[in-house]
This record gives structure tokens, sequence and C-alpha cells, in this order.
């Protein structure tokens, strides 16, 4: 696979409270493409940033309601993928690639 198919893989990192605290178990959070399949996420992150994957675990956050401006709207689905790295393995998203 390409590079360029690789970013459609891995949307962004998801820099959150929960991402910093399971960065201290090896793990790293991406938001993902809704039909990435786990083998697909895996061949990504080690395609993009040079690592070893130990294993990929998703889930989807499902869109909400919300109120913008006095419409009512909802948020998009988003589908997330905690990848946890082999041992010996670091990876810093802060860092551009």
């Amino acid at each position: 696979m390409s590079k360029e198919h690789f970013y459609d893989i891995i949307r962004s990192p998801a820099v959150t409270e929960k991402g910093t605290l399971v960065s201290e178990h090896n793990q790293v959070v991406f938001n993902v493409a809704r039909t990435a399949t786990k083998p697909e996420i895996k061949k990504a992150v080690e395609g993009l940033f040079g690592v070893k994957v130990k294993a990929v675990n998703t889930l989807v956050r499902k869109g909400k309601q919300r109120r913008f401006r006095g419409q009512a709207a909802t948020l998009s689905d988003v589908k997330k993928a905690y990848v946890t790295l082999e041992e010996g393995q670091r990876l810093d998203v802060t860092t551009g690639l």
C-alpha cells in the first residue's frame, strides 16, 4: 500500500485525556476511517510510523444530537482504534510526520 492510502485509513491521532492515560500502557489512540479493518489499521500504523504493532482494538462512537444556533444537528459517527505497541516501541503523536 502507498503512504497516501495509509493517510486515508488513519485520519488523526485522538489527543484526549483518556488517550494520554493509555499511553502509559504503550497504547496510542487514532481516529480512523469507518470502513478500515484491524489488519489495515495495523499495516498503516507500521507503515507510517515504523513501529511494531501488537494488537488493535476498535470502537465506533455514535453521533450525538446537538443544537447549533437553535437548529438541531447530528454529529457524525467516529471510529477509533486503540493500537497497542510491542515492548520497547515508542510513538509520539504530538510531533508531526
